[in-house]
């Protein structure tokens, strides 16, 4: 199921995917679906999606778990970058990184809510949960 358009129906999109059976819901974060995040999630535990997303923050809404580079890393790395301009050096010689810390959350009241068991060895490998 993909959300097209400015102002998707994501309650009746997630209605039509329960409908078809769906088994899970992956998200990925832009303008649209960031804005809405509450809304999606909402319709995610009311239809029982198991949901996974890419940033933590829709964990804090009620996502199921997400798997993303750690946020508070990106934006030291961001803060690095915008030293090194200030004090004049050229963007383009700049080195160009990849994210190196990522973090998986869980959020178990979720979970509770709509019937998924997270086994023991995932939640070990979580850096966090959220109980």
């Amino acid at each position: 199921v993909r959300f097209r358009g400015q102002k998707p129906n994501f309650e009746s999109i997630l209605d039509n995917a329960a409908r078809q059976r769906i088994s899970a819901l992956v998200t990925i974060t832009n303008s649209v679906t960031n804005s809405n995040r509450k809304r999606i999630v909402d319709s995610a535990i009311k239809h029982r999606l198991p949901s996974i997303f890419e940033s933590s923050a829709w964990t804090q809404f009620g996502g199921l778990m997400s798997y993303s580079a750690n946020d508070v890393d990106q934006y030291r790395r961001a803060a690095w970058y915008v030293d090194r301009i200030l004090k004049g050096a050229k963007p383009a010689e700049l080195p160009i990184e990849q994210p190196t810390k990522f973090e998986l959350v869980i959020n178990l009241k979720t979970a509770k809510q709509i019937g998924v068991i997270i086994p023991p060895n995932v939640l070990a490998r979580a850096d966090r949960v959220i109980r």
